[in-house]
């Protein structure tokens, strides 16, 4: 659906994607994750023909995005970070209308408005204008707004950020939804759970290139263990403690509350560690999890 070799984006002197390889399969949801600033928007511009690329080949859905931009966009759906929907018009309308920049007809448009409706859950606010709706619904739209052209590939920019528990695990449902119908799904998130929920496979960017490529599985076991082990200590004490416990782990990471052992087996690290006389004052023995993974490719420092 997607194929990437050497592609490059520039601003100006700034290169925001630096030579990236990218191979999506049909019918799979593929992800992006990285801090902010690491080329994942900057690539999925490219990809949904809305910004040129500037070095490197592109082919989406088996065309070239720069001679056939337009016959691309025709069969794709985009759902951007922010909603960009029509707030003075209503639920339908916004459906109705958008449909119509396709070519589509009238009967047909109002036929899909009522099942994109009825897909999103919201027919019941079909009559009612965008701009009071709660920010679950507005997503909810905006999602169902990107299908009204009955696309092979959905791009979705960060598809959740500010929804509350509830409305993210609803368009969780209705996306799986989409990849069972054979749709293919792009997705860049910040959340990891998310990743883990939706994404066949995924990459992690970082400073515009693709440090890391596979399923969230492949990825832990990679570069993480299959368990971490969290003591937490009062401030200043963790220090003290890491020469006691440094040889527990295959890795060890210490933070300003706590010092994380990357161990095959927690409980057995942890009977060590208080074997060891050292006692910290609270425990926690968790499975490793694609943040565990992100945070060691991409460090933990802020990126503005």
């Amino acid at each position: 659906m997607v194929e990437a070799k050497a592609l490059v984006k520039r601003f100006g002197d700034f290169e925001a994607v630096r030579g990236i390889d990218l191979h999506v399969r049909r019918g799979e949801a593929f992800g992006f994750l990285g801090p902010n600033g690491a080329g994942k928007s900057s690539t999925m511009r490219m990809i949904a023909c809305v910004s040129p690329r500037s070095d490197g080949e592109l082919s989406v859905l088996g065309l070239d995005p720069d001679r056939e931009g337009p016959r691309v966009r025709a069969r794709l759906g985009f759902v951007p970070q922010q909603d960009n929907l029509d707030t003075e018009l209503t639920v339908r309308q916004n459906l109705q209308v958008y449909g119509r920049y396709f070519g589509l007809s009238r009967a047909h448009v109002r036929e899909k408005a009522h099942e994109l409706m009825e897909f999103a859950q919201l027919t019941e606010r079909a009559d009612d204008e965008v701009e009071p709706l709660s920010g679950g619904m507005k997503r909810r739209l905006t999602i169902a707004r990107s299908l009204v052209n009955d696309p092979e590939l959905l791009l979705l920019d960060e598809p959740t950020t500010g929804l509350d528990p509830q409305a993210r695990h609803l368009l969780w449902d209705r996306l799986f939804r989409l990849k069972s119908a054979g749709v293919t799904l792009i997705v860049t998130t910040h959340y990891m759970d998310e990743a883990e929920q939706l994404c066949d496979r995924l990459v992690v960017m970082d400073d515009g290139r693709v440090v890391a490529e596979g399923s969230p599985s492949e990825l832990i076991t990679r570069y993480s263990t299959r368990e971490v082990l969290e003591l937490r200590f009062a401030p200043g004490e963790q220090e003290g403690a890491v020469a006691s416990v440094s040889d527990l782990g295959e890795r060890v990471e210490v933070l300003p509350d706590r010092v994380l052992l990357y161990t095959p087996t927690g409980e057995a690290a942890l009977e060590r560690v208080h074997d060891r006389g050292v006692r910290p004052l609270s425990s926690l023995v968790r499975r490793s999890t694609l943040e565990d993974v992100f945070l060691r490719l991409t460090g933990r420092s802020l990126v503005d």
